[in-house]
């Protein structure tokens, strides 16, 4: 009962989840931290590439961003409640001092995979929108978390940190590693913005508008690197 009275105070309409979880908050990039990461990538290899199967242009979701495609990478639900991962604790309500989003995009040999919504949030409910579901906790937020199925990962902390994608990995108790990708196996080629990464994967910072992309195995799927012009965010 105590999850559903949070509930009724923390998402009263999805019109206050997405202002909530938008680009309006008063948020500070870490615009030295972005430079000396991303500088940390090389030339390409040469890889066979390959373009990603799917059904077509996917549309915008509740956030403006395109739904990914595919199936499942991992449950959302393996998220523990309660527990404080790599520092990064689950609090009752969204934390906007440090608000920004990255995106992520992960190819099984490929094939695009999706990214869930509800990630990093405990006990989630989904407020159905024109645009598909977009997700809330009924608990608690962690710092990291997804609200839809779009890629888009939530960076909400209490303070200015340059968090990365190991952080987020380990909060959603999945492996990320030079070869694996939660539950999908194979060499891991990371691109940053459409650049190769050429270090550890889990080292990949989650940045302002960062696009993410993990080549799990081959064929190598193009750079694409996604836009947030049109959103919010």
């Amino acid at each position: 009962m105590a999850g559903r009275r949070v509930l009724a105070v923390m998402l009263p309409t999805v019109a206050v989840l997405l202002s909530a979880c938008g680009g309006s908050s008063s948020s500070t990039s870490p615009t030295a931290a972005a430079t000396s990461t991303t500088s940390s990538t090389a030339s390409p290899t040469t890889a066979t590439t390959a373009t990603a199967t799917t059904n077509g242009p996917a549309p915008p979701g509740p956030e403006g961003i395109p739904l990914e495609q595919g199936s499942e990478l991992a449950p959302a639900s393996t998220t523990t409640p309660g527990a404080t991962v790599d520092g990064v604790q689950c609090a009752p309500v969204e934390q906007l001092v440090y608000h920004i989003h990255s995106h992520l995009q992960v190819y099984d040999h490929g094939q695009p995979r999706v990214l869930p919504a509800g990630i990093g949030l405990i006990e989630p409910v989904a407020e159905q929108t024109p645009d598909g579901p977009f997700y809330g906790a009924t608990h608690c937020y962690y710092w990291l978390h997804t609200h839809a199925t779009d890629g888009i990962i939530h960076i909400e902390s209490p303070s200015v940190r340059v968090y990365t994608l190991g952080n987020f990995f380990d909060e959603w108790r999945q492996p990320l590693s030079g070869t694996q990708v939660a539950g999908v196996k194979g060499k891991v080629t990371a691109l940053l913005n459409g650049k190769p990464w050429t270090r550890d994967p889990r080292a990949i910072p989650l940045l302002p508008h960062a696009s993410i992309q993990l080549n799990v195995g081959s064929p190598q799927v193009p750079p694409h690197v996604i836009s947030f012009a049109a959103t919010n965010l």
